[in-house]
């Protein structure tokens, strides 16, 4: 068996740390940490005794089984806010109304501490938006002169709203070299039609 290089361990560790990164950000991943972080001590705390030297402290209520209910959900919740980004919305009311809940049913949320992971995870839920760059929607480039999303650059004279007028043309000159004068509708020799003169040998 040969050893692994360390070049092709680091590059393994890179290309996952990437792949993690890319996941996390098409969804609240904080808001689900938060939110599942929040389930566990509402649910764990109502089924625990605390012990300080000889003197036990029964934390557990008649409402243990409501505790349970609520951390459960919390921890649901938080699953789905990670593979169900679509739902955040729904997923982050629900974390608020479950951490109220909790107040005066689970030891004030678990001490407080549930409480406010749970609100605050779903806070985030609801004011999380995905990437438009990730999802695709992004429209044109940095370097796209007319906004184009395709990538193709604008022909002339047909830029976006912000170009300038198209090139100008340079005035033909009329037949034989002479130009028409202004008010004649551009006929060139249009004086000697209507009997103004003659041409100048």
């Amino acid at each position: 068996m040969t050893a692994e290089s360390p070049g092709l361990s680091d590059h393994r560790l890179h290309a996952w740390r990437t792949r993690f990164r890319n996941w996390r950000g098409t969804r609240p991943f904080w808001a689900g940490v938060l939110t599942l972080l929040g389930g566990i001590p509402i649910a764990y705390i109502p089924y625990n005794d605390l012990k300080l030297g000889q003197l036990t402290v029964r934390m557990s209520t008649t409402a243990g089984a409501g505790s349970l209910i609520i951390g459960v959900l919390l921890i649901t919740l938080g699953l789905t806010m990670w593979f169900q980004a679509q739902v955040r919305v729904f997923a982050g009311v629900a974390a608020i109304l479950l951490a109220l809940v909790s107040l005066p049913v689970s030891n004030f949320g678990g001490f407080v501490v549930g409480f406010l992971l749970a609100l605050f995870g779903g806070s985030l839920a609801l004011a999380w938006v995905p990437d438009k760059k990730a999802l695709g929607g992004k429209g044109a480039k940095a370097g796209d002169p007319a906004g184009d999303p395709s990538g193709d650059p604008a022909p002339e004279g047909q830029g976006g709203p912000d170009a300038g007028p198209g090139p100008v043309l340079p005035q033909q000159p009329g037949p034989a070299g002479d130009d028409a004068p202004a008010g004649d509708g551009g006929r060139p020799f249009a004086h000697l039609a209507d009997g103004g003169g003659h041409r100048a040998e």
